[in-house]
């Protein structure tokens, strides 16, 4: 039973190594701020806007 599941995190660890090593972290992180930046400059702008228009709509 324990040999069974040293062999199944052994194949999770060189699947996790090669996906690692390899170009794929590199682009996952580049895509992750992009994204990040993206998302901060949505908020800043619906923030803002809601704002105005919060106060247009209320009547002051």
């Amino acid at each position: 039973m324990l040999l069974r599941w040293a062999l199944i995190f052994l194949v999770i660890s060189i699947v996790a190594a090669l996906f690692g090593f390899g170009g794929i972290a590199a682009a996952s992180a580049g895509i992750a701020k992009l994204l990040f930046y993206i998302f901060i400059a949505l908020f800043v702008l619906t923030l803002v806007l809601g704002l105005f228009l919060g106060r247009r709509l209320s009547g002051h």
